[in-house]
C-alpha cells in the first residue's frame, strides 16, 4: 500500500493537452517510457560527465559514466528510495529518468560556457533546457509539441533540488507561464528522491572514476571521513583482497551508507511530521528527504577532495579549455549564419526575428549535441584538428 503522503495515480493534476488513459500504465509509467524513448534520453549515451569523449584510440572512455549511465544509476536509487518510504517508485523514477535531459556537451564545462554565450540572450540553465526539451523540442507526436508529461513529472523536473526563486530562467518562465508549476513550494517527496538519487550516485561514481582515471589512488583518500573507514573495514574482513575487488567492496560500502541514511532521516522526519498528503509534503518549511547532518557534513568534505584533484586537476582543466574553446567557437559562428545549421534549424532560426530569439534557437540546437557531435561540427566549421 502506498503512504498517504505519496503521490496517487488518480490524483494526478493530468496532461496540458488531455489524453485518454492508458489501458495498462499509470499515468507516471506513461511519462517514463516516454522518456526513455526520447531522442535526448538516447543522446546522453555520448554526453559526458567529467571526463570529454575522445574518439582516439588512446581513449579509455569506455570505463566512465556517460550522462545515460549515470541517469540508469540514479533512476536505480530512486526506486530503492521511493519504495523503502512507501512512494510512488514509477514517478520517482521517471523525475530520475528525466532530471540530465538539458545537460549540454561536455558536461558542467559545456554548461557554463553556454550560460556565458547566453547571458546578453537571458542565460542557461540545463533543469530549464530539460523542460523545454519534454515541453517544446521532442517534436514527434501528431497532437503536441514535447513529451505531453503529467504535472507532477514536469513539477519534478523543475524544482527537485527545491524551491526556485524569481527571476526564473527564460526556458522555465515560458513553460510556467503555459502551466503554474508551483514554483515558490517544495516538490513531491517522489522527486525530492530523485534529487538526493543524484546526489548518491555522482558522489559514488566520480570516487570510481577518479581513482581509474589514475587521479588519485586509495591511499590519497584513507584520511577523508566515510571512506577511510570502508576501505578498513574491507580490509579488516577481506586482508590481502585484489585491488579491484578492495575498491569495489569499499565504494559499494559507502553507496549502501547513503542510501541507507537517507532512507533513516526520511523515517524519522515523516513519524515527526505526518504528513497526510503528498500536499502536506510540498507546503512544509524544508525538504523531507536528504541526508542527516553528520553524513552531509562527511559529504562535504569528499566533495571538497573531489574539487581539487579531480573537477580541477590540470588534465581536466586542459580539457576544460579545449571544450570551452570549441562552444565558443561554433555557437557565435551560426548565431551571425544560421545556414550553419541544418535545414530545419536554419528556417526556425532565420524566421525567429530578433537575435535573442535566433541566439535561443541555436542553444537548442548546440545543447542537444552529444560531445562527439559537437566536435565534429567544430571541425566542419573550421577544419580544426584535435
Amino acid at each position: 500500500m502506498p503512504a498517504p503522503y505519496a503521490c496517487q495515480p488518480g490524483e494526478s493534476r493530468g496532461r496540458l493537452h488531455p489524453e485518454e488513459l492508458s489501458t495498462f500504465r499509470s499515468p507516471w509509467q506513461r511519462d517514463r517510457d516516454r522518456i526513455i524513448h526520447s531522442s535526448a534520453f538516447r543522446r546522453l549515451k555520448h554526453k559526458t560527465q567529467v571526463f570529454v569523449e575522445h574518439d582516439g584510440d588512446e581513449y579509455r572512455g569506455d570505463y566512465y559514466r556517460t550522462r545515460l549511465t549515470h541517469t540508469i544509476e540514479v533512476a536505480q536509487v530512486a526506486r530503492t528510495i521511493s519504495a523503502a518510504l512507501g512512494l510512488n517508485t514509477d514517478l520517482a523514477e521517471a523525475v530520475a529518468l528525466a532530471h540530465d535531459l538539458g545537460h549540454p556537451p561536455f558536461g558542467h564545462t559545456g554548461e557554463d560556457a553556454l550560460a556565458a554565450l547566453m547571458a546578453p540572450y537571458g542565460g542557461f540553465d540545463h533543469n530549464a533546457q530539460a523542460l523545454r526539451i519534454v515541453t517544446r523540442l521532442e517534436r514527434h507526436y501528431a497532437g503536441f509539441d514535447g513529451l505531453n508529461l503529467t504535472w507532477e513529472t514536469l513539477e519534478g523536473i523543475a524544482k527537485h533540488n527545491g524551491p526556485v526563486a524569481a527571476p526564473y530562467p527564460w526556458a522555465l518562465a515560458e513553460v510556467n507561464a503555459a502551466w503554474d508549476l508551483r514554483l515558490s513550494t517544495y516538490a513531491s517527496a517522489e522527486a525530492q528522491v530523485a534529487a538526493v538519487a543524484d546526489d548518491v550516485a555522482y558522489n559514488h561514481h566520480d570516487l570510481h572514476d577518479g581513482l581509474r582515471s589514475g587521479l588519485f589512488t586509495e591511499s590519497d583518500l584513507m584520511e577523508l571521513p566515510l571512506i577511510g573507514p570502508a576501505f578498513a573495514e574491507v580490509d579488516r574482513l577481506h586482508p590481502g583482497l585484489e585491488t579491484m575487488r578492495r575498491r569495489h567492496e569499499a565504494l559499494r560500502r559507502i553507496f549502501g551508507t547513503m542510501v541507507e541514511d537517507v532512507i533513516a532521516v526520511a523515517q524519522g522526519r515523516i513519524e515527526a511530521a505526518q504528513p497526510a498528503s503528498a500536499e502536506a509534503i510540498r507546503a512544509m518549511d524544508g525538504p523531507i528527504i536528504r541526508f542527516s547532518k553528520p553524513l552531509y557534513q562527511s559529504l562535504k568534505a569528499v566533495k571538497q577532495f573531489l574539487f581539487q584533484r579531480m573537477y580541477r586537476a590540470p588534465s581536466v582543466m586542459e580539457e576544460r579549455a579545449r571544450v570551452t574553446a570549441i562552444l565558443n567557437t561554433i555557437f557565435p559562428m551560426m548565431l551571425d549564419d544560421p545556414r550553419l545549421m541544418p535545414e530545419d534549424w536554419q528556417a526556425e532560426a532565420l524566421g525567429a526575428g530578433d537575435r535573442t530569439a535566433c541566439a535561443r534557437v541555436v542553444l537548442d540546437y548546440i545543447a542537444g549535441m552529444t560531445d562527439r557531435f559537437a566536435i565534429a561540427e567544430w571541425r566542419r566549421l573550421t577544419g580544426g584538428r584535435d
